[in-house]
């Protein structure tokens, strides 16, 4: 059996579905904080249990059987996060999971400016320890990110944002797909997969350019200092330590950790990823 967690969010859900294409229901389960939401999946055969990295022992549970077991990142940094993915790691190994299958990220490193890959680089060091066959896709940065950060240009035509660099923006359609299509090749990666990316690396002057060909009409890009972008995020009520995490996003891409271009997910999934002009037009159409 291919347990899936967090099958009701973004990443989680896009691979159950992709899953589903390629072997049985009766093959799939879910681990879900709240079975509920998970009703339809139920229907169509998948099992679903309740499972919570905060509950360890219902992760057993929800991991029985497992051949499989695919851990998608928890949205939370530092301590925290790595705590979670700990319990999820250990719950795995008591369960008797065969391989433990990771959503890491492909700037993953001890040394990142960028928390969340610091946490990966951790929680890829737990994975090795178990001793268990193991698979941390390095995920190109989720294309989900830029899009927000570019909400308010809707607006102002204007891409206000600090210093950059390029980014190998990445599509979660296409990052599902690619995980579903590993995971039903059992132990086609050991460790940390090539990264996987969308097919080229941009920074928001690039991206200023492809708003204006999507919508027909003018973007500018304007650099603001880090202290002012810090500031904004504070005076919308974001907590202090989400305003560092987001700043420290465009740190790590001036240290060039996001510009790695790599054939694999194409390979994976039969055909060129999206690109991020297409993730654009596609978010902007509603």
């Amino acid at each position: 059996m291919i347990i899936v967690t967090g099958a009701t969010g973004k990443l989680g859900r896009r691979t159950v579905e992709r899953l589903l294409e390629r072997v049985p229901a009766d093959r799939v389960g879910v681990s879900v904080r709240d079975p509920r939401k998970a009703r339809d999946l139920a229907d169509r055969g998948v099992r679903v249990r309740q499972g919570s990295f905060d509950d360890p022992a219902s992760l057993v549970h929800a991991f029985e059987g497992a051949e499989q077991v695919l851990l998608v990142s928890l949205d939370r940094v530092g301590e925290e996060c790595v705590t979670g993915h700990r319990n999820a790691i250990d719950a795995a190994v008591k369960a008797g999971v065969g391989r433990i299958l990771y959503t890491s990220q492909m700037g993953a490193a001890h040394d990142s400016r960028f928390q969340a890959c610091r946490d990966h680089a951790l929680t890829e060091d737990l994975l090795r320890a178990t001793g268990l066959p193991w698979t941390a896709l390095r995920n190109g940065f989720y294309a989900a990110s830029a899009l927000h950060f570019l909400e308010p240009a809707r607006r102002t035509r204007d891409i206000a944002l600090p210093a950059d660099g390029p980014v190998t923006w990445t599509g979660h359609d296409d990052l599902a797909e690619a995980t579903a299509a590993i995971l039903a090749d059992e132990g086609r990666f050991d460790g940390p997969t090539p990264p996987l990316t969308g097919p080229a690396a941009l920074d928001f002057g690039a991206v200023a350019e492809l708003a204006s060909q999507a919508t027909g009409r003018p973007f500018t890009r304007t650099v603001v200092s880090d202290d002012a972008f810090h500031e904004q995020f504070l005076a919308r009520g974001a907590p202090a330590p989400i305003a560092d995490l987001m700043l420290s996003i465009f740190a790590a891409a001036r240290n060039g950790e996001f510009t790695a271009v790599d054939p694999t997910l194409a390979e994976l999934i039969g055909r060129e990823p999206a690109t991020f002009g297409a993730l654009l037009e596609r978010a902007w159409a509603d």
